[in-house]
């Protein structure tokens, strides 16, 4: 199941017209993205929780076919919450195999057959990919001990520029096994010595949205309510005695809730492919234009003489001869005319066709 009916607050404008699962991200639909990552590792049958613009996510998915799967979609007519959202779905998960359940807003490339393999070789309620969150990101910290789940935190406290690279060094040397636990695993280290679960220099423990889950689950989940999984279901399950395994996992992992985060994604992803420039459907950069580190959605259009570093530019937009836009995000302003800025939502401003929100630096 792919979690897809938020609102996508922080993403606004861009989810003006559109569902963050539905937002173009690296030539696809995001949900498109999560739904090929799901089917590289065998998931073929999924099923799709919408709400907000949920037409747009259907129209961007349709039925699964060009990513190999097999859609099926759930509306809520009221959010649900994570775990709330599985509830709705009870009966597409009729079955006694694990079935998988990820966040439709991230970007990554983590192992799911060696989370299966974790998950098998615990034969636990539930196994959650979790991550070491080393740059002390705005994540829950997972307490874990012996592999297993304990319970869950609170938002970890930055370091120092210092502190960082002392702590970058350390696991550096933990994973090429030149530490003093030489020979153990990488999740192995990430499970010693404090109560919590990893020893004192390890960076603190995040989920990545990806869990892998037993039908059991169902018998903790309340019924026609909103829930969450890491604040109504997991803790009870745990406290009737339940094994919810970690499975610390490594590789690329992006979370894509804030324009920030969706831009930086996306130019760092394109400079893996040598390039630095995404272009939708339609879209056009006359000759003598200036753009670099830039994504462009559908029909956007910029004209000779223009300059765009580091920005989003939306549907439609069209950028004429002699604009300059660095580090901010476009959208045509008759999209948000007459509409409020959702509160969580960066501000911008109204700059002839076009409402620009400057992006922090």
């Amino acid at each position: 199941m792919i979690l897809a009916a938020g609102y996508g607050t922080r993403l606004w404008p861009l989810t003006a017209d559109r569902a963050k699962p539905a937002i173009p991200f690296m030539n696809r639909p995001l949900v498109g993205y999560v739904t090929e990552y799901l089917s590289r590792f065998g998931c073929r049958d999924i099923m799709v929780n919408l709400h907000h613009q949920s037409k747009s996510v259907r129209h961007a998915l349709g039925d699964g076919s060009r990513f190999d799967v097999r859609l099926s979609y759930i509306d809520e007519p009221i959010i649900l919450g994570t775990s709330g959202a599985l509830d709705n779905a009870r009966d597409f998960f009729a079955t006694d195999e694990p079935f998988v359940v990820i966040n439709g807003k991230i970007a990554t490339d983590i192992d799911l057959s060696a989370a299966f393999e974790s998950h098998r070789r615990t034969q636990s309620l539930a196994t959650l990919v979790l991550l070491p969150n080393a740059k002390r990101g705005r994540y829950s910290t997972v307490e874990i001990r012996d592999g297993m789940v304990q319970g869950f935190g609170k938002y970890p406290e930055k370091l120092s520029a210092s502190d960082n690279a002392g702590g970058a060094l350390r696991a550096s040397l933990n994973r090429a096994g030149l530490s003093d636990r030489e020979g153990q695993s990488e999740s192995e280290l990430s499970v010693s010595a404090s109560p919590s679960g990893a020893a004192e220099d390890d960076p603190p423990l995040m989920f990545t949205g990806i869990q892998i889950l037993e039908p059991r689950i169902f018998e903790y989940i309340p019924r026609g309510v909103f829930s969450h999984s890491t604040t109504d279901v997991y803790p009870q399950a745990i406290a009737r005695g339940e094994r919810i395994a970690a499975h610390v996992a490594e590789g690329m992992w992006h979370e894509l809730s804030t324009i920030p985060r969706y831009l930086d994604t996306s130019i760092e992803l394109m400079h893996g492919e040598g390039r630095d420039v995404e272009l939708g459907a339609d879209a056009h950069i006359e000759n003598g234009a200036q753009v670099s580190d830039a994504v462009l959605w559908e029909n956007a259009h910029v004209e000779s003489g223009a300059q765009v570093r580091r920005a989003v530019l939306g549907a439609g937009v069209r950028l004429r001869h002699g604009e300059v836009i660095e580090n901010a995000a476009v959208v045509r302003a008759d999209l948000v005319a007459g509409g409020e800025r959702p509160e969580k939502a960066l501000a911008g401003e109204r700059k002839g066709d076009n409402f620009v929100v400057p992006l922090p630096e």
